[in-house]
């Protein structure tokens, strides 16, 4: 297993924008220098406490601030960017990157953003936009000479050369054939997640619950079987809520004190509410919704605790979601107290992980 972060990236809405951002690129970091694979960044456009519209610009920060971890838009929102302009801004930052980059999509779960863009989210108009607006960005890199694409939503027209060759569509990624790519997924068997089997793509997801991320991996493994694709439990992303610390008090205290239980009492627990995923977030069916609190959570379901507790709770969620190859560390605005957050991803790191890392290692007959 290996160690990722998913930064939404997340903020109380007194924050202000730069000084969100500063804490933003302190963790990306401080997770390359504990060793994390990789950090994923999030595009929001309505929500107050996701004020990151643009993760392309944390990442061009972060790359001159790092040097080894790898940096991805967690995600471009497709439906809300005309692929030609977003081909050619990926490939740039791919160059820029030099291997340390990987492109995540999404189509979109914020009625609010449908609404800003004028997108019938309902019907699932954002997964059919995802789903065009990738196909044209794939054949706008693979293109070789002219290209026209005429779609339901968009029609691109690559021209062939003019100007004796002086104009052209020159700009190709740096990794061939493109970089990785990782789609994430929110809904129960997510059809942007069976895109992902169909195309062999990373898959990633939030778990609310065992049944809830079950529905993702069987949806992505069936899509990659009828492609006639074989698919690797290695390449999937799990997305958890993380708080280690010397103690099960310690860790109790400061995550349910700070902005974790903020976040997640004020912000999330709320929005999963109104969006009907109650029955997704608990596989207990007593607990009523009014039980679905920060401190119902971090008994049950988030990874929270010393390192003792934190190994056992991280190696019970991988044998009951049969199995991922990235725990990526849900990322919180610490920043007013940032001491404990900090320790709790070196915790996480350097003694979480390699105890889990040995328990999982098959025995040497």
């Amino acid at each position: 297993m290996e160690l990722g972060l998913f930064m939404m990236p997340t903020h109380p809405p007194e924050r202000r924008p730069y000084d969100g951002a500063q804490w933003d690129l302190q963790m990306i970091r401080w997770a390359d220098e504990l060793g994390f694979a990789e950090a994923w960044i999030g595009e929001h456009f309505t929500a107050i406490w996701e004020p990151v519209p643009a993760p392309d610009l944390l990442i061009a920060q972060a790359l001159l601030q790092t040097s080894r971890i790898k940096l991805a838009p967690g995600a471009h929102l497709l439906p809300y960017h005309h692929p030609a302009e977003l081909a050619a801004r990926v490939a740039y930052l791919d160059h820029l990157a030099q291997g340390r980059f990987m492109f995540g999509v999404g189509s979109s779960g914020l009625p609010s953003d449908w609404q800003l863009f004028d997108v019938d989210g309902m019907s699932g108009e954002n997964r059919r936009m995802t789903a065009e607006a990738l196909d044209i960005i794939l054949r706008i890199w693979e293109a070789k000479g002219e290209m026209r694409y005429e779609g339901r939503y968009w029609t691109v027209h690559v021209p062939p050369p003019m100007v004796d060759g002086l104009l052209y569509h020159h700009l190709e990624p740096f990794q061939k054939p493109h970089p990785p790519i990782g789609i994430a997924g929110l809904s129960p068997r997510s059809d942007t997640l069976k895109l992902a089997g169909e195309r062999g793509f990373i898959p990633m997801s939030l778990n609310l619950s065992p049944h809830y991320i079950k529905t993702h991996w069987e949806v992505y493994e069936e899509a990659a079987q009828a492609a006639g694709r074989t698919c690797d439990r290695a390449s999937w992303r799990v997305v958890r809520e993380v708080f280690v610390a010397e103690t099960d008090a310690q860790a109790r205290r400061w995550c349910l004190e700070g902005n974790m239980g903020r976040q997640e009492g004020t912000y999330l627990l709320p929005l999963f509410k109104a969006f009907d995923f109650v029955q997704w977030m608990t596989d207990d069916p007593s607990v009523t919704e009014a039980d679905l609190t920060p401190e119902y959570f971090v008994d049950h379901g988030w990874l929270v605790g010393s390192v003792e507790t934190v190994t056992e709770k991280l190696l019970e969620m991988n044998q009951q979601v049969g199995g991922f190859g990235t725990l990526l560390v849900l990322g919180f605005d610490y920043a007013d107290n940032p001491e404990p957050w900090r320790q709790s991803m070196e915790l996480l790191a350097r003694e979480v992980l390699p105890k889990v890392n040995r328990a999982l290692q098959p025995a040497i007959v």
